[in-house]
């Protein structure tokens, strides 16, 4: 019995040595393949979240997306929002990296959670109005006419900060329809038909050439907005941040910036 199962033993160890020699050179080639891909502990990519004021999310996105081809390994997520927002999620612990408010008054707030700021650019407003201007609005006299519909952003929100910064410079009293959470809300309603007027950055208004009108606000009237940015003391990418909000004060960035309509620091 035992001449009769010895051979056949040998047999099927033959056979299975057979298949596991193809397989090996699978495992061999795959394990190749994944060196390659970019998936190795080596290769980790660093993600960092920015919170930045509504009035920056276009030109962020598209700085954001220069950043990341000039510094490989990194990914940068935005979170736009109005900055008194912005605040509040910082103060409550949200994981972030970096900061970027349109005033300095709301940055001033966060010296206990926040490096030391950086002006990257300035801002003006200017009256947002229907395409073509319908109600014929030539300045911030008119804002005060009872049959228009006029919107701003609340008092707590930088843009609605300002504006009211400028309405009470020149004693002009306007009631308006609604007060918006950011300056993006602000511009939408006018977007939408929903309000004759608003006051927004120069910089939202732009976005939106084919359903908005910018009629400006001489410098005399007008209130200039300042962006600070700043890392934040509870973020995982100290370095990484801090290399980010510095490339902002770049050529290139304030390049980008500027592109934008928005001023010098």
């Amino acid at each position: 019995m035992s001449q009769l199962v010895t051979p056949r033993r040998a047999a099927a160890a033959l056979v299975t040595a057979a298949l596991l020699v193809p397989l090996a050179a699978c495992g061999s080639g795959d394990s190749k393949k994944d060196e390659g891909s970019g998936k190795s502990a080596g290769s980790a990519t660093t993600d960092l979240t920015v919170l930045a004021a509504s009035s920056l999310t276009d030109v962020f996105k598209k700085a954001g997306a220069v950043y990341e081809k000039e510094h490989q390994g990194t990914k940068v997520h935005f979170s736009f929002a109005g900055s008194q927002e912005l605040a509040a999620q910082v103060k409550q612990g949200a994981p972030a990296d970096a900061l970027v408010t349109a005033d300095t008054k709301t940055m001033d707030g966060l010296k206990a959670d926040a490096g030391t700021p950086t002006v990257i650019a300035k801002n003006r407003l200017v009256i947002a109005t229907g395409e073509g201007n319908p109600k014929k609005i030539s300045g911030l006299k008119d804002l005060a006419d009872s049959k228009l519909k006029v919107v701003l952003a609340a008092s707590e929100v930088p843009v609605g900060r300002y504006g009211k910064q400028v309405l009470d410079a020149q004693k002009i009293k306007v009631k308006p329809v609604s007060q918006e959470p950011n300056v993006r809300a602000v511009l939408s309603k006018v977007e939408l038909g929903e309000a004759d007027a608003g006051l927004v950055y120069r910089t939202d208004a732009a976005t939106a050439p084919k359903k908005v009108d910018a009629v400006d606000i001489p410098d005399a009237q007008n209130a200039v907005a300042s962006y600070p940015a700043a890392t934040l003391k509870t973020s995982k990418n100290a370095a990484a941040a801090a290399a980010f909000v510095k490339w902002l004060s770049t050529p290139e960035a304030q390049k980008i910036l500027q592109g934008a309509g928005f001023q010098k620091p």
